[in-house]
This record gives C-alpha cells, sequence and structure tokens, in this order.
C-alpha cells in the first residue's frame, strides 16, 4: 500500500515508479487474468504484478496521475473479439465501464480495437505489464502515456 497524500492506494511503488518513467509514447498494459503477462514479458517489457485488482480500479486510479496522449486518435486500445465470439455477438461489459473512467479523465476518443495476435505484439513493445487479478473476457487495455502541458507542471 502506497501511504503518500494523493496517491490512490491500490498503485504500487511499483507502479507508480514505472508510471513516472515512462515517456510520451510509451504505453502501459493492464492485462486481465488470463493474459500471458510472463510470457509477453520475457520479450522485454517490465511486469508488475497486481493480482487481486481489478483493471476499472486500477484505471480509475492511474488515470488521476497518467496523462494520456493527445497526439494521436486512440490513446487506449482493447483486444478485439475473435471471429467465433463477434459471431455469437459477445458482449463484453467492462468496455462501457473503461470508456466512462476516460470519459470521466478527459478522454472523448474511442476505445481502438486490436487484433488479438496484433495486441500481444504491441504489448511485446510496451513500457509494462501489469498483470491484474481481472476475470472479464477481453479485459485487456493499453494506454499510451502522454505529456503534461507546461501550464500543469507549475
Amino acid at each position: 500500500m502506497v501511504v503518500l497524500r494523493g496517491i490512490p492506494s491500490v498503485l504500487s511503488p511499483e507502479l507508480l515508479y514505472a508510471l513516472a518513467k515512462m515517456g510520451h509514447g510509451d504505453e502501459l498494459v493492464l492485462a486481465d487474468a488470463n493474459f500471458p503477462a510472463s510470457s509477453i514479458c520475457a520479450c522485454g517489457p517490465k511486469e508488475i504484478r497486481a493480482d487481486g485488482l481489478g483493471i476499472p480500479q486500477l484505471l480509475e486510479a492511474i488515470l488521476k496521475l497518467l496523462p494520456l496522449d493527445t497526439y494521436v486518435p486512440c490513446p487506449a486500445a482493447v483486444m478485439d473479439l475473435v471471429d467465433s465470439d463477434k459471431e455469437r455477438y459477445l458482449v463484453v461489459p467492462v468496455w462501457p465501464t473503461y470508456t466512462g473512467l476516460l470519459i470521466e479523465a478527459g478522454c472523448h476518443a474511442p476505445l481502438e480495437r486490436v487484433e488479438r495476435f496484433a495486441f500481444y505484439e504491441r504489448a511485446k513493445k510496451a513500457y509494462a505489464v501489469v498483470a491484474t487479478g481481472e476475470t472479464s473476457l477481453y479485459g485487456n487495455l493499453i494506454l499510451k502515456k502522454g505529456v503534461i502541458p507546461a501550464d500543469e507542471l507549475q
């Protein structure tokens, strides 16, 4: 637990450090419980464990500190459904939750949907992967870090 004023207690020191070290354009993967986080991280990204925490809870906390990239059409991306799930009209109940939290943080861009294997490849290039306890199917989320305007730094 982090014991600092203004820092959400669900953000571990390790995650805070990663958020601080990330630069403009770096990506952070919030991975659900089924995501192959350790395998993906063998390719380079830092692995951060947040077992037992859901992605919405972490996302809300992260968005208090992390600016999203305003220079790209979609600074947040989810793993798109595979064809068989599209044919079944599978509903992903957590996506509207993500959208709502992003809107609350001032991001009105739609969630980008990334094909499953393209998502894995993109995750391999991320700065860090946060392995969560999220159990929603297709709960994975990628955030692209933006910049803090100069007037907010003073």
